[in-house]
């Protein structure tokens, strides 16, 4: 079975990178700096870091969607709706995480907090978005075998 949520994951997540990138303010050749940025060397150490926990985050989120697929294809349907409570409340704590480590690198990178809102609410339902896609996918009737000709 093909795991939707693999593809909304990979989409938030490569639609925040460029999001950091273009919302970073950009100062004019002429203008003064306020304060020293830092170093380059710094910015691509956090950047490095980041796009690792980035990573770490997808990965996880691919274990997430093939964990509820397992539980939501259970034939007990109370259990497969206890476990997938469970596993959503587990990987919420994880997102909501990851949420606040984007803003504060954001903010660090010198993102206004507001640009970044709607990223991180996108990141934050993702264990619901991909609960909902697994339900849907396990209510839908199974596709008749083909039949001989």
């Amino acid at each position: 079975m093909r795991s939707l949520s693999s593809v909304t994951v990979v989409a938030i997540l490569a639609l925040s990178g460029p999001a950091l990138a273009q919302a970073r303010p950009q100062a004019a050749p002429d203008a003064p700096q306020q304060a020293a940025p830092p170093a380059a060397d710094e910015d691509s150490d956090a950047e490095a870091a980041f796009e690792a926990k980035g990573e770490a985050f997808r990965k996880s989120m691919e274990t997430m969607a093939s964990e509820m697929q397992a539980a939501a294809a259970q034939g007990d349907k109370a259990k497969a709706k206890t476990d997938l409570d469970a596993l959503q409340a587990r990987y919420q704590i994880e997102t909501d995480a990851f949420a606040a480590e984007m803003q504060t690198f954001a903010a660090a990178q010198g993102v206004p907090a507001d640009q970044m809102a709607a990223a991180a609410t996108q990141i934050k339902s993702i264990p619901a978005m991909v609960r909902a896609q697994v339900e849907q996918a396990a209510a839908a009737p199974a596709p008749a075998p083909a039949q001989p000709q």
